[in-house]
């Protein structure tokens, strides 16, 4: 294996790595570095989250930068303002040794006020979100002119987040004599678009592709009903209550449902999504790296740039709209050559749309069993146990003899029974011992059940039955086979097909066009809850309310 000192790093660089855990340079690294050192490349990355790649560019940009010019020489474009704080972050780190470079990160959601301070400093390198950037240079207050390097990192992520016209319109500002190094997860085409208009010859590195996710990450799924979903989650939780790790949710909306009710059960946890101001952001994540919080209930856009160790869980309580949402997922956990485990709750209808992941991305996925009363008991005396091992005593001598003296009679199997009884005693209490558990055929025989879809679009945007059938095989790889009769009406359509089939096409057109209308497809008439729905959730907490108070006034 190749060290930092092999690839060609000064030493000012190379003395401040190991303080920040920095000893073995990882693929990614190994890769890019040695292209990048040169400062005469363009270059693509494609590499999963969690890999090394802001060492990976940043190390070899401190080596461009020429510390007597106040000028900004590098800009790095990121998606979100976590990612952004965070690279900054690292870059500060590795500047320990190199005091002249100045670094500035520019993200909405913060004093405007703030940040021209620091752009009046003349740092070096610039750390910006697109939003924040594009009002600076709408205002000119940054001037690009003597940038030499842009950096665009998790390029697939600000395609998702609606940044592309903003990178076209960024880019389209900075000298002709610039490289580009482009950072990304996935290759979709519109950022192939980018690398064609932009980017010179590109060298391009892929590392690990074929393996799309973490091989150290264990691919696990429950089966549940749409309504056990929260129940579900509980008793994992309850069987470890020091577990650390984040729960995905499609919305806003339901992140903080699910966190509210959570936290009325009195789990350690906080929410983190879009509606919050950078200060209650970075409470969270204040909390959550400080341990006060084990979980945070996350959107998939809020959880971008968070960097937190030893995170052993990831749970997909709503499955992502788009594979590579997966794999950035899965990859906040098993960080740094450890282990964890990413685990899909899904209802009968989303086995197949989590079988369609599993051969994607090769997840080798298994089914695991929401646990029952004694398996939790079983878990989280293990937990404990395990605790036991790893102390490391540091008794007085005399307040050892007294402890020997106190427990001297006893047996060991009683000791050991009193405390294991002391013990369950701290454990939550689980009210709702049913079997959660949806049998697979019984799965089967609900995704077999017929459906109907409801399209947006019709007769008046120039659909007919052989278009859509066109649309719905060719666009979304569903078999014509599963689908029945379709209606086409003046604005809108439905489709009769399988529940199976249901999730994957509503997942594949959303967000789609035709002839220039946008899709937004549903189910028809649908009876069936979404997981954690408001409505579903608030119910629980009304329920919880009204025990409580009914206990309270038995006292």
């Amino acid at each position: 294996m190749q060290s930092f000192q092999s690839l060609g790093l000064r030493e000012e660089i190379l003395a401040a790595l190991p303080a920040i855990g920095l000893h073995q340079p990882t693929a990614i690294q190994q890769e890019a570095i040695p292209h990048l050192i040169t400062g005469m490349v363009d270059f693509i990355g494609l590499a999963q989250t969690g890999t090394g790649k802001t060492a990976a560019f940043g190390l070899p940009l401190i080596e461009q930068i020429q510390q007597q010019e106040s000028t900004v020489q590098a800009l790095i474009i990121v998606p979100t303002r976590e990612l952004c704080l965070q690279i900054e972050q690292q870059l500060k780190s590795f500047t320990a040794m190199m005091p002249g470079i100045r670094t500035l990160a520019v993200y909405g959601g913060a004093s405007i006020q703030g940040q021209l301070i620091g752009l009046k400093k003349k740092p070096h390198i610039v750390v910006a979100t697109p939003g924040r950037l594009m009002d600076f240079m709408e205002r000119k207050k940054i001037s690009l002119e003597s940038v030499r390097y842009v950096v665009l990192d998790e390029a697939d992520e600000m395609l998702h987040m609606g940044f592309v016209d903003d990178i076209n319109a960024i880019l389209a500002q900075v000298p002709d004599e610039r490289n580009i190094w482009l950072f990304s997860a996935t290759m979709p085409a519109p950022i192939r678009q980018i690398v064609n208009q932009y980017m010179r010859d590109p060298i391009e590195v892929v590392i690990d592709q074929g393996q799309k996710t973490n091989q150290n990450i264990e691919h696990q799924y429950v089966l549940v009903q749409a309504t056990d979903k929260t129940q579900a989650l509980c008793r994992f939780l309850n069987a470890d209550p020091m577990m650390r790790g984040i729960v995905f949710c499609r919305t806003k909306a339901g992140t903080q449902d699910l966190a509210d009710y959570l936290s009325q059960q009195g789990y350690a946890v906080d929410s983190l999504h879009g509606d919050l101001t950078q200060k209650q952001r970075e409470h969270v994540m204040k909390h959550f790296r400080t341990d006060k919080t084990h979980m945070v209930i996350a959107t998939d856009v809020a959880a971008r740039g968070i960097d937190v160790q030893d995170l052993q869980y990831v749970f997909h309580f709503d499955l992502p709209d788009d594979a590579s949402y997966y794999t950035h997922r899965s990859g906040r956990t098993a960080r740094a050559g450890k282990s964890g485990i990413s685990l899909c709750l899904i209802t009968p209808r989303e086995l197949n749309r989590v079988k369609q992941l599993d051969r994607q991305l090769k997840l080798n996925l298994k089914r695991v069993r929401v646990p029952d009363a004694n398996s939790i008991q079983e878990k989280f005396i293990e937990n404990w146990a395990q605790s036991l091992w790893d102390e490391q005593p540091n008794l007085d001598q005399t307040l050892k003899e007294q402890a020997l003296g106190w427990f001297y009679e006893m047996s060991k199997e009683d000791l050991i029974e009193r405390i294991v009884s002391i013990h369950l005693k701290a454990m939550p209490p689980i009210r709702d011992n049913r079997d959660l558990n949806v049998e697979v055929q019984e799965a089967v025989k609900s995704a077999n059940k017929k459906s109907k879809l409801y399209i947006n679009a019709g007769k008046m945007d120039g659909l007919t039955k052989q278009s859509m059938l066109h649309l719905l095989t060719h666009q979304t790889g569903v078999g014509g086979k599963g689908i029945g009769h379709i209606e086409i009406r003046q604005k809108h359509s439905t489709i009769e097909l399988s529940s199976a089939d249901l999730e994957t096409l509503i997942m594949e057109l959303q967000g789609r066009s035709y002839n220039g209308r946008r899709l937004f497809p549903k189910e028809d008439n649908a009876k069936e809850p979404m997981p954690h729905s408001r409505k579903h959730i608030h119910k629980m907490k009304k329920s919880t309310k009204k025990k409580r108070n009914s206990k309270s006034s038995s006292h």
